[in-house]
């Protein structure tokens, strides 16, 4: 049931940085609590809502690519699997453009 789970090292780097990211927004959100703002998500939204949007979707991103990466590794003819690094990185980065520009 639990055979295309992967807890690899990029994996839990994954959710540490969740973690860290969650931790880090929390100081950040007593310090300078936040207003409403206006970016290309169609609602007005706050950078806790801007990181749970992103937090989710780099979620679904990262989920796919791991449930996908056979499918990937046939489709592309490769020898091995592709590495999660790679869905790592997508993540983050849509992470990042959604809490800068959403």
């Amino acid at each position: 049931m639990f055979d295309w789970m992967v807890w690899t090292t990029p994996v839990a780097v994954f959710f540490i940085c969740i973690v860290l990211m969650l931790a880090g927004m929390t100081v950040w959100e007593l310090k300078s609590p936040t207003t409403l703002r206006r970016g290309w998500l169609p609602i007005a939204t706050t950078r806790g809502d801007r990181l749970f949007i992103g937090l989710l979707s780099a979620a679904y991103v990262n989920l796919a690519f791991v449930g996908l990466a056979d499918k990937l590794q046939a489709w592309f003819s490769l020898e091995a699997e592709p590495s999660v690094w790679i869905s790592f990185v997508l993540s983050m980065a849509l992470l990042a453009l959604i809490l800068r520009k959403g």
